[in-house]
């Protein structure tokens, strides 16, 4: 098997702008019978979201309303949509055996009007980005050289000028994969009727290959069919680990921190919520300041551990589509309360002079500042200030970085050496922030 290299393909994309409210038709009539499921496939959870949930909320922006070609048991789908605040109709196809095809042609009367809309399969799973792309193109998207699926498995598609000629899993001479997202026009559906009418099982890949149906590539992104419980292993690590902020880590995070919070995720990724973690977190940090009284290197190995936890809830939320802004809020405020109990727990324990008391209340400080200097950036100018400004993601002194140093210290037993270097250190960061925003705006980079 092999890819042929195309002359002419369609790479024709309208702005965002552009694109307009459509409707949407979802394929679901299938049940998971391959994974031993007695859900419908549109209902099995993939990194904390049911796949059809986290379609609808990808589609949200671009489409109107939804129709949900259901089989046997699409009243399991539709109560799970119930309350949702996505509006939607139910096509019900008793006769699910007949075909995808046959599927799609019972949603013929709800788009038949509509120049334009979009057809997705009840059991795929897209990644953010790949949709942005999608929505901007016309026909069968489809993918060069997809990453992500067992080629053996993949619908292959062979194209001549633009379009398919053919499409198959059996092809041997193709040029891309079939992604199962379609942006068509209503034309399609006078294909779709004459098949009908001609047999009785009815595949989607029937009337794309008598439709020759023009295609446009969208590769490089993630996309999986879920076929199997493998797949949903496969596509909730991928989604996981995608989720990892691309800006805004500090070091250690970056090279510790996210490589062991991205395990923890995976494993909890369908059984709590963001804001659970950002509770979980929340109360190891707490805990690490009980420990003080106790053992210090101990408290300290728990604080390290709570800031390792403190990336999951982020990337749980980004994972499963539920991110939120009071979550964002919620979590950084209660990272502040952990800082500031340690930091005082850990001097009082230590029975210090009047100095360090002195240093600890700067070390509070630029604590807070540091966050507040870069949360600052964000409400002022409504860009996140590590994207903007680029060479500020190599500024450290991050609170990752900040608390795997005080961690260091706390296990070397040099705690009075600690707080007056964060006094140093957090306020010098902070000026640091001031001086480097002060010259971006100065030379026009605004």
């Amino acid at each position: 098997m092999k890819f042929k290299k195309l002359e002419k393909v369609n790479l024709l994309f309208v702005s965002s702008s552009e694109v307009i409210a459509m409707k949407a038709v979802i394929l679901a009539a299938g049940l998971g019978t391959r994974m031993k499921e007695k859900l419908p496939k549109a209902l099995i959870k993939v990194a904390g979201t049911e796949i059809i949930f986290r379609m609808i909320k990808l589609l949200s922006n671009h489409v109107d309303e939804f129709i949900i070609v259901v089989g046997k048991s699409g009243d399991k789908i539709d109560n799970f949509l119930k309350n949702k605040g996505f509006r939607y109709k139910l096509v019900w196809n008793f006769y699910p055996e007949r075909g995808n095809g046959y599927s799609f042609y019972l949603a013929k009367k709800f788009v038949e009007n509509d120049e334009r809309f979009i057809l997705v399969m009840g059991d795929h799973v897209y990644e953010e980005e790949f949709v942005k792309k999608a929505i901007q193109g016309f026909g069968l998207i489809v993918d060069r050289n997809p990453l992500y699926v067992d080629l053996d498995e993949a619908t292959k598609v062979k194209c001549e000028n633009g379009r398919v000629i053919d499409i198959g899993k059996n092809l041997k001479d193709f040029d891309f994969v079939d992604t199962g997202f379609f942006i068509l026009s209503k034309e399609i559906f006078k294909f779709a009727e004459e098949i009908v009418k001609e047999k009785d099982v009815v595949e989607l890949k029937d009337i794309v290959r008598r439709a020759k149906i023009p295609v446009t590539e969208v590769s490089g992104y993630f996309w999986m069919d879920i076929d199997t419980k493998e797949d949903v292993k496969k596509a909730k690590r991928f989604l996981i680990r995608n989720s990892v902020k691309s800006v805004g880590d500090g070091i250690v995070a970056r090279n510790l921190n996210r490589k062991i919070s991205v395990r923890i995720s995976e494993l909890l990724v369908d059984f709590v919520t963001p804001n659970q973690m950002t509770l979980l977190s929340f109360l190891s940090g707490m805990i690490s300041s009980v420990i003080l009284f106790f053992n210090i290197p101990l408290a300290a190995l728990f604080y390290q551990f709570s800031s390792i936890i403190d990336g999951c809830d982020g990337e749980i939320a980004r994972a499963s589509l539920k991110k939120s802004k009071v979550g964002e809020y919620m979590d950084s405020i209660l990272d502040r309360f952990v800082d500031f109990l340690f930091l005082v727990t850990l001097a009082y324990v230590s029975d210090f002079d009047r100095f360090i008391w002195l240093a600890l209340a700067f070390a509070i400080f630029g604590s807070v500042m540091v966050s507040y200097s870069t949360e600052k950036f964000k409400a002022a100018f409504f860009e996140d200030i590590y994207k903007k400004i680029p060479k500020m993601r190599f500024l450290i002194g991050k609170r990752d970085e900040r608390i795997f140093v005080t961690m260091i210290f706390c296990l070397l037993n040099l705690v009075r050496e600690l707080i007056v270097l964060l006094a140093f250190w957090a306020n010098l960061r902070v000026a640091l922030t001031l001086l480097i925003v002060l010259k971006t705006k100065r030379n026009g980079l605004d």
